[in-house]
């Protein structure tokens, strides 16, 4: 286990301070809601996420955008479309915040779904470590809480900016998996990679030129591209897989499928070897693409600083 794995924050009496009493509201109010039946909670979800779309900002810009950008020859009125039930799924997963932390055992066990899960068992029997790619999709708080109670993992994890809310966050995503790494901490990651464990890996989203490439992702031939991947699957004996979440249209809850590992990945080539990941993320993403978080801005970093924004 790395000695630098971020150590469990504990409960300070600061947290009663004035500053923190609005984040004690919410809490509240979202630990309140978990209780309810979960399709009425999807409901709520869903109206939050229309108030959202209504109240419009830069969020939904940078989504609108994304969109227009990823997806350039989908009508317009289709794209809208994404865009409403994207806002709707957004509302539901704050929702899903709170079935992620304070679901008991049985409840979140109820509502999801592996499929895959012995490529996971035959890697490790095999005595491999598995690296997991996964993608923001919205309903990642409880998918990861899901699939922890078949196959615990090692989670890649940014600290929240709030003591308080990192308290909570810390401890609910932490219930069904094995431990948490900061996102700096490579030498641990690969560390546990060594020692046979699966770990989880993001590596859909904008982190900067710094070790990053330009490839193309869906329709925008110049996406900064972490070559992070690159590190852990170059590991000895570590095969790489991808984790798909989704929410069941049917409201039921939520299937995760666990691919095979993939094949010839990674090579010496970098440039091809995220070429590849954009790709197997792109087919993902596409399968429920109101479901992905597009309120991120993905192509903010581009090749050449005097580049007009695309935001």
């Amino acid at each position: 286990m790395s000695k630098n794995k971020i150590l469990q924050p504990n409960f300070k009496l600061s947290f009663f301070l004035p500053k923190y009493w609005l984040t004690w509201i919410g809490v509240l109010v979202m630990y309140a809601i978990s209780w309810l039946p979960y399709k009425l909670q999807l409901a709520l979800g869903k109206q939050l996420g229309r108030l959202l779309y209504k109240i419009g900002g830069k969020r939904k810009h940078v989504a609108q955008r994304n969109l227009a950008l990823c997806f350039p020859d989908m009508p317009e009125e289709e794209r809208q479309q994404v865009l409403k039930k994207n806002f709707e799924n957004t509302g539901i997963a704050l929702l899903e915040t709170g079935m992620g932390w304070w679901w008991p055992d049985w409840r979140a066990k109820r509502k999801v779904k592996v499929v895959g899960l012995e490529h996971l068992e035959k890697a490790q029997q095999e005595g491999h470590g598995v690296l997991l790619l996964a993608m923001h999709y919205l309903s990642v708080e409880i998918c990861c809480r899901g699939v922890g109670y078949t196959h615990p993992m090692v989670v890649f994890y940014r600290a929240h900016n709030n003591a308080l809310m990192e308290y909570f966050q810390y401890r609910g995503r932490g219930r069904s998996n094995k431990y948490m790494l900061s996102k700096r901490d490579i030498k641990g990651l690969i560390g546990a990679l060594h020692e046979g464990e699966t770990c989880v890996y993001l590596p859909d989203q904008d982190y900067g030129k710094n070790r990053s490439l330009f490839v193309p992702f869906f329709s925008v031939p110049d996406a900064a591209t972490t070559t992070g991947t690159l590190i852990f699957a170059r590991q000895p004996n570590v095969q790489t897989h991808m984790v798909i979440p989704t929410r069941n249209d049917d409201g039921s809850g939520y299937t995760i499928e666990i691919t095979p590992a993939l094949k010839d990945f990674p090579t010496q080539d970098d440039v091809a070897d995220v070429t590849r990941v954009n790709q197997e993320l792109e087919q993902a993403i596409s399968r429920k693409p109101e479901q992905y978080m597009w309120l991120h801005r993905r192509f903010k970093t581009r090749p050449d600083e005097n580049s007009p924004p695309l935001y």
